[in-house]
This record gives C-alpha cells, structure tokens and sequence, in this order.
C-alpha cells in the first residue's frame, strides 16, 4: 500500500515512528496496553536525535486531537446505533465500554498525530 510507505505520514502514526526520519521509535512499548509503560515515550528519536517535545507543554494540544478521536468514535457509534435501531441505553453502555478500552489507542494516536502535523519527513 503506498499510503502507508515510508515517507508518508500514516507509516509514522501507525508503525509508532519518528515523523523526520521513519526509523526510530516514538513509544518505548510498541504495546498500548501494557499499562505500566503505555504512556512512556523517547524524549529524542534514538535515529535522527529529534527532540520530541519541542517546546514545554508541547503534547498538550494532542488533548484537541483525542477530543477529536473521541467525538469520531462516539459518532460512528450512535450512527451505527441508529441503523441498527438499538436501544439508546445499550448504545450509552457499549460506548462507555468502548471508550475506556480505547483509551490507550487514543492517547498514543493523538500524540502520534500531533507531532506529525508540525513535522515532516525528510530522506536522509
């Protein structure tokens, strides 16, 4: 699949790489539910030596992106709900459900997201 070739910024997100150089890890654990090291990032790119928080507070705009995430799945949810016609109250459970098993996904995705809007992939 070319969209998920080197260089592109969908092989950075979902492989868990360094948006320049796509080589080095972003997470420590490539696994998001390992919860005692789920949140545990580089601070520079073990490839390129990239600072990944670059500036204080950086990975606080990444909260709009889960924001974002968050509001997509719930959406979809209800949409789903809606085709099916399933009782709204089950579709509140199923959602609260899903959100919190999501949780993980969502937080390393927006991180991944968020860096990758301020920087590009550049070919050594």
């Amino acid at each position: 699949m070319k969209i998920l070739k080197k260089g592109s910024k969908l092989n950075s997100i979902f492989n868990n790489k360094c948006p320049r150089c796509q080589e080095g890890d972003f997470f420590i654990d490539h696994h998001p539910y390992h919860l005692k090291s789920m949140m545990e990032m580089y601070k520079t790119c073990p490839s390129c030596g990239l600072k990944y928080e670059i500036e204080p507070s950086f990975f606080q705009g990444a909260m709009y992106v889960s924001y974002g995430l968050t509001v997509a799945i719930a959406i979809t949810m209800f949409a789903i709900s809606l085709i099916f016609d399933i009782y709204f109250v089950y579709t509140l459970i199923a959602l609260a459900i899903l959100l919190v098993v999501l949780t993980p996904l969502t937080y390393r995705f927006a991180r991944l997201i968020y860096i990758n809007m301020f920087v590009n992939y550049q070919e050594k």
